[in-house]
């Protein structure tokens, strides 16, 4: 098996935890903050879609407004990386606490970046202004 590594990021997003909950399940608002076309369901066992089949993957766990544990494969992989999303409340809005294991170390920094730039950047800012 090749050398995996792990990401940990946290944001803030100035918004109730049902609306981040919401933009993390609701094919409608995956794609109005930007990862559509989008294919998700709140329900574990449900195999989803991001950025039209770019990423993909399952639920594994679903916790409503509070954690979503997902298998998740982007490209090529042979093995699914599992992506952690923990909502907490926040004295702003939501806490959002995100633990990305299993990522090919090859594509640590792209990935990393990833998060930032294409999923929680966007999201956070689509939610912030409606």
């Amino acid at each position: 098996m090749p050398a995996m590594r792990a990401i940990r990021q946290k944001y803030t997003i100035k918004a109730s935890r049902k609306r981040v909950w919401r933009a993390l399940v609701d094919p409608k608002i995956i794609t109005a903050w930007g990862a559509g076309p989008a294919k998700m369901s709140a329900r574990k066992g449900v195999k989803f879609s991001l950025w039209g089949g770019d990423i993909y993957g399952k639920n594994l766990k679903v916790v409503k407004e509070k954690q979503l544990v997902q298998e998740w494969y982007a490209g090529e992989w042979n093995h699914p990386s599992i992506v952690t999303i923990q909502l907490k409340l926040d004295r702003l809005g939501t806490q959002v606490d995100l633990v990305h294991k299993g990522v090919p170390k090859g594509e640590y920094d792209k990935i990393k970046k990833g998060w930032e730039e294409y999923f929680f950047g966007p999201m956070k800012k689509y939610l912030e202004k409606v």
